[in-house]
Formats: structure tokens, sequence, C-alpha cells
């Protein structure tokens, strides 16, 4: 990809060959390293801390003269039940022990500098796969049948998302996930071998697409930890077909207005998301499950302003899993230092989470204050 809207600050990105679990992954040169996010702090976490709200005002400002995609839509694809304890770490007061999330796919499209037409799927699960994972699996088990049918309602499939916006799966170009968590990639990318479970060999619904991951979390994936286990599917990445990956090492540029950070924490190898659109510059990851975890002060929610104020906590993580929370921290406040504030209540601001925070009336006092829903942007 070339782009050369706005170089200052951006480098171009490329790496070796990487191994996991039998699969290379070459890394290829996609878009511009981002230089001003590229710092290696002096260690401590405070120190950090205040770095990453320097450094992510410096972006901001370089990021915006990058230009804006054409097009951004987003796409719903399934509620689901999810622990109060992980979504709202240790801060609301709501009797609930589960609230429901919303998983959302966004699609962005851009033109290269040569004109060539982009397609970018962030956050496109493949649901039903999805219910495989260890500690979704066992949620499910323990769920009364009656509770989990009405918390679970699934919106629409990601090829059928697709034809509705007039995209063919041949056309697209990247595959991104904020991480790894609980997807399976099979019938997206397709396998080498027979897979018993899915009763075939999976042709790649997306085969043109590449997947761009951050070099850690594959690392990462070929000796997980036992506090990652319950999260990933590592199994499922056995057979997949060779060179589907394309491993990054840090910020990249992409396209025009279109952005991957490195935002480690949630688990080792994470990134989010960043766009500017006609209403400014968002960040997307589920570092957090609603808008107003990152302002808690405004949040009307039961316990959030109070807890924040309490222990003088700046954000409310989404803390599942707690490989380094202190890091996770950090990035939640580099994503708050980069995005605008929304047009619809300044109060909150343009962060949107790839599994947003959604009302029920079976978890009552996690109705969040404000919701984002969608991202829509027209260039």
């Amino acid at each position: 990809m070339t782009h050369d809207t706005h170089t200052v600050g951006f480098t171009m990105h490329g790496g070796g060959d990487m191994t996991i679990q039998g699969i290379t992954a070459t890394a290829t040169d996609i878009g511009r390293r981002i230089d001003v996010l590229e710092f290696d702090g002096p260690g401590d976490p405070g120190s950090n801390l205040e770095l990453a709200r320097v450094r992510g005002a410096d972006f901001r400002k370089e990021f915006a003269a990058t230009g804006t995609p054409t097009q951004v839509d987003t796409c719903d694809l399934v509620s689901l039940p999810y622990p109060t304890r992980f979504g709202l770490f240790r801060a609301s007061r709501a009797v609930a022990p589960l609230l429901s999330i919303t998983n959302r796919m966004l699609v962005i499209r851009w033109n290269d500098s040569d004109g060539r037409p982009r397609v970018l799927l962030f956050e496109p699960s493949d649901v039903e796969l999805g219910r495989n994972t260890a500690y979704f699996a066992e949620l499910t088990r323990r769920t009364p049948t009656m509770i989990g049918n009405r918390m679970v309602t699934e919106h629409g499939r990601v090829v059928d998302h697709l034809a509705r916006l007039g995209i063919d799966p041949s056309e697209v170009d990247y595959l991104v996930f904020d991480h790894l968590h609980t997807q399976d990639l099979r019938r997206w990318v397709g396998t080498s071998t027979f897979q018993t479970d899915l009763g075939c060999r999976p042709p790649a619904m997306f085969p043109n697409a590449k997947v761009i991951v951050q070099r850690d979390e594959l690392l990462a994936m070929s000796n997980l930890h036992p506090l990652q286990k319950p999260w990933y599917q590592a199994e499922s990445y056995t057979d997949l077909n060779p060179n589907v990956f394309a491993p990054i090492d840090g910020s990249v540029l992409i396209g025009p207005g279109v952005a991957l950070i490195k935002t480690p924490g949630h688990v080792f190898g994470n990134q989010s998301l960043v766009l500017n659109t006609s209403t400014g510059i968002w960040a997307s990851s589920e570092n957090v499950i609603a808008a107003e975890c990152l302002t808690p002060e405004h949040s009307t929610m039961p316990g959030i302003a109070r807890w924040s104020t309490r222990w003088q906590q700046e954000v409310v993580l989404n803390a599942n899993t707690i490989e380094t929370t202190a890091h996770q921290y950090n990035s939640v406040i580099l994503e708050k230092a980069i995005v605008d504030r929304s047009q619809k209540d300044s109060r909150f601001l343009q962060f949107f989470p790839s599994s947003e925070l959604t009302p029920t009336w079976t978890a009552p006092g996690t109705k969040p204050t404000f919701s984002h829903q969608s991202i829509t942007h027209r260039a």
C-alpha cells in the first residue's frame, strides 16, 4: 500500500518470517510504521502512562492530516451475556452477574494513491464457531437455557452484511481483530486438511484477504499461559492455510485516515483501529465496553462514578483477562488522548467498543448512560 498524503512521523513497516503451529507467516510491508508511537518508556507504568498521553496527542495531530477513508459501515453481529465483573472491572454495583454486549463489525473502504480500492473488515467474527471458546462454552453450560436464549440475539452474518453492502468476499483485502480471543478463522481463510468437526475441508471465504495481527499475539498463541487458555481457540489455527497472516510489530498507517495502533494489556498483542471520519477521530477496541468507561465521572450506572473518584481511576477496563493490567490502563489512556469528543454529547468520547454494552431487562443496573451503536462515514 502506498499513500503519500502525509509522511511526517510515518515510515515503511516490514519484517521477517515467523512460524506458529507449523504456519509460516511472512511479514509483508503493510502501510507505514507510526514512528511517534514507537516509544520505549523508562519501564515503570507511571512514567509510561504520562508518555502515552503525550505521544497520543502528538499522533492525533499527525493523523488528522492523513485524510479519510471513503466509507465506513457498522454491522451488528450478535448480542450475548458477559460477566459484569469483567466488563465493568470492580466498579459496578449492579446486582446482575451478567450484562449484555453487542459484537459489531466495521467495514472500511478507501482507495490507495494509485486508485486501487481496498476493503478492511474489523472484527469479522464467525459467531457460530466462536461459541466453542472454552470460557463461553462453560458459561453457556452453567446458564439456564431460558435466560441464555433471552440474552443471545444474532443480528446478522458477516457474509450477509457484505452482500447488503455490495461487497463480494473476494474483494476483501484485510481481516483485522483487536485480538484473537474467541476467534476461529478456519472458514474465513481455509484450511490445509479435512476438519472433522466441520465435516469438510473449508475453502477460504475470503481468498484474497490477509489477517493483520500483532506478531506478539501470534507468538503468545504458540505457547499459551494458563491465564490465556480459556479465551483462545488455538487448536483451530493448526491447519490454517500458510501465509494468511500479515504480522506487524507496533503501529501502522494502512490507508488515508485508517491506522492500527498497538495497545497491549488486554492481551500482549492487542491492537486498536483508529479512523479519521467526517465527525473526527475514532478508536475502536475491546479495551473497554462502553464510551463512559473512558469518562466514568459522567456515568449514571450504579457505582461507576463513585468508584472512579474513590480509587482515582481515570478509566474502567474490560478485564476478563489480567495479563498486564497496567499496560491495558495505559493503552486506554493512549486511545483517550487520540480520539475526538462525541458530537452527540461532548461528555463522551468517540471511542467505539468492538463489544459495546447493551441495555437489557435481564441485567438491571447496567444500562449505559450513552451508546454510540455505530460509526457511519461517507467521504
